[in-house]
């Protein structure tokens, strides 16, 4: 009878105890695979997040906790508007835009809003002073660097910048730009008319999607928040664009001198945090892969040697009739090749599933296959099997056919 009958004959005669070691061997791959993709898509969608951005600095009033980045003007806290103009005559290399915010909670036919203020680039324009302070020129999506240069400022002035360069040229003390998101919610077009604080205002556009927060606001001059809100001349926070060079460098620092009474929080504080994150689950999923291969291996070394044990007369009549040591050891290893070949192929399989289901879930990201991963599955779960089953193997292969037969 030949080797690869044999192996498959016993595969499908004992199918349970090859099923556990499969399963063992199968759930320590999946472990690795599912960690391995969730973490890898993680950092690629910070990446991404990074650069879409925009604003790589934030200027806070000292006693805010920041949990969100993005909804960093939602903490209800504020300071003076004052300090815009401070940072703005301040004249630091590296700065090239400042978007102070003022962030209330409305309504609009009787459907909660956030409101936020923003100040134009005309109304920086309009200052003789503020001249000199360039303005965001790098557009989500594009290569061209973060520093601004003269011919990529907004030159069609139109209000859809608001989406990708986060500014917009002008903007009326009676207009609004509409999120996409709350814009299909409310039915508004260009040109409609809302009502907010019982005064009457005009869509000046509606934002394309952006996938951010800024797809449910609206947004409307920063000084009619303020007189309508009657919050006075304060903001929630100052969202600065900033040369990568120089956010990384020294800016802070001179940030922090100019105004001591904030706190200065940059998009790689923020990002740092998840990135440990993300390195910590890199390395729980080789320990898991570790551990769960182990409990695999000894699962299938404890199920080989108790074949050996059942199968001693068998062994040992196939020994008598001609088969050799190597033949005996090569159908045992033959075994735990296609056990450890189907569990990795198994573990790839399953721990992907899972990537795509808790992915979207668990972290609000997607998850892309990493077909790398495949054969390290392959590689580790082969090893592991064959190394498992030697001793096993040549356990049976050492076996005395007449001292079997006198038993």
């Amino acid at each position: 009878m030949k080797l690869r009958t044999m192996i498959w004959k016993e595969l499908w005669q004992r199918p349970t105890p090859m099923l556990t070691s499969l399963m063992a061997v199968t759930f320590g791959v999946a472990a690795l695979v599912a960690i391995q993709n969730i973490t890898d898509s993680s950092e690629k969608k910070i990446a991404s997040d990074m650069e879409a951005l925009g604003a790589n600095v934030l200027v806070l009033p000292p006693s805010v906790t920041l949990q969100d980045y993005y909804g960093a003007d939602m903490h209800g806290k504020t300071m003076p508007e004052e300090y815009v103009s401070r940072l703005a005559l301040a004249r630091m290399p590296g700065v090239e835009n400042l978007a102070p915010k003022l962030c209330v909670e409305t309504s609009v036919d009787t459907i909660p809003v956030t409101l936020t203020g923003i100040l134009p680039q005309s109304e920086f324009q309009a200052k003789a002073a503020w001249q000199g302070l360039g303005m965001i020129t790098n557009p989500i999506g594009t290569d061209r660097g973060c520093c601004a240069t003269t011919a990529n400022i907004n030159p069609d002035n139109d209000p859809n910048s608001l989406a990708t360069n986060r500014t917009v040229q002008d903007l009326g003390d009676r207009e609004v730009i509409v999120g996409r998101e709350l814009a299909e919610q409310l039915q508004l077009q260009s040109g409609d008319k809302l009502d907010l604080y019982g005064e009457e205002f005009s869509v000046l556009t509606v934002l394309p999607s952006t996938g951010t927060i800024d797809d449910g606001r609206l947004f409307a001059h920063l000084h009619s928040v303020q007189d309508l809100s009657e919050s006075g001349p304060v903001i929630n926070v100052i969202e600065i664009i900033a040369c990568c060079e120089d956010a990384a460098g020294s800016l802070i620092t001179n940030l922090s001198a100019e105004l001591p009474e904030t706190k200065i929080i940059t998009i790689a504080q923020v990002v740092d945090t998840q990135v440990s994150v993300n390195r910590l689950m890199g390395s729980l999923s080789w320990v898991f892969f570790s551990i769960l291969l182990l409990v695999g291996a000894a699962s299938i070394a404890s199920v080989m040697y108790a074949n050996v044990i059942e199968r001693r007369k068998e062994i040992g009549t196939m020994m008598a009739l001609g088969a050799s040591r190597s033949f005996v050891t090569q159908m045992f290893l033959g075994k735990a090749l296609i056990l450890g070949c189907a569990g990795g192929v198994f573990g790839f399989v399953v721990g992907t599933v899972l990537a795509f289901v808790l992915g979207p879930q668990l972290l609000g990201i997607s998850v892309q296959p990493i077909p790398q991963l495949l054969l390290v599955g392959l590689a580790a779960a082969t090893t592991v099997s064959v190394a498992a089953s030697i001793f096993p193997a040549r356990k049976a292969a050492g076996l005395d056919p007449c001292l079997v037969f006198s038993e």
